[in-house]
C-alpha cells in the first residue's frame, strides 16, 4: 500500500509540475513579457499583497493535490483520476478548490506585477476552467460516482461557498 501511494505522489507531481509549468508559469510569463511587464523595483503593498495571494493559492493548490493521491487514491489528471469521491478539507466547502488555488495564485502574480494583461489570462483561465468542468468533469464524476457524487452536487457548490 505505500508503495501504491507513493507511486500515485510521484504521478501527481510529475502531472502537477507539468500543467504548473506551462498554464501557470510558462503561459503568464509570456503575457508578461509580450506587455513589457518587468520585476517592481521595490516591494510595495501591491507586491506584497500578489505575495501573499500567490502563497493562498498556491497553498490551497497543493492541499489538494496531496488529498488527491492520500485520499482519492488517484492524481489531479484527468486520465489518471482519484479511485475515491473527495470531499474532505476544502473541498467541504467547494467543489473545485484546487482550480480556484491555481487561478488564486496567478492572481497573486498579476498584483505582484500590476498587470491587467495577467488578470485577464487568469479570467480566461477561470472561464476555461468553467467549461472544462461542466463539459468533461461533472458528468464524467457523475457516471464514476453516482449518487454518493449527485449527493455532493446537493451540499456544495461549485466555485463559491454559500
Amino acid at each position: 500500500m505505500i508503495i501504491l501511494t507513493l507511486f500515485t505522489l510521484v504521478r501527481a507531481l510529475v502531472y502537477a509540475t507539468l500543467f504548473i509549468g506551462f498554464g501557470l508559469v510558462f503561459l503568464p510569463a509570456r503575457v508578461l513579457a509580450a506587455t513589457g511587464a518587468v520585476r517592481p523595483g521595490v516591494i510595495g503593498i501591491w507586491q506584497a499583497a500578489g505575495l501573499v495571494v500567490g502563497a493562498a493559492g498556491a497553498a490551497l493548490a497543493v492541499t489538494c493535490i496531496l488529498l488527491f493521491v492520500f485520499v482519492g487514491r488517484g492524481t489531479q489528471a484527468p486520465f489518471d483520476p482519484p479511485r475515491r469521491l473527495v470531499v474532505r478539507g476544502p473541498y467541504r466547502l467547494v467543489r473545485n478548490p484546487m482550480y480556484l488555488g491555481a487561478g488564486v495564485a496567478m492572481l497573486g502574480a498579476a498584483l505582484f506585477y500590476q498587470s491587467i494583461p495577467l488578470a485577464l489570462y487568469v479570467l480566461a483561465f477561470f472561464l476555461a476552467t468553467h467549461l472544462f468542468v461542466i463539459a468533461y468533469e461533472e458528468p464524467t464524476l457523475n457516471r464514476t460516482f453516482g449518487p454518493e457524487y449527485r449527493a455532493y452536487l446537493g451540499s456544495v457548490r461549485r466555485w463559491w461557498v454559500a
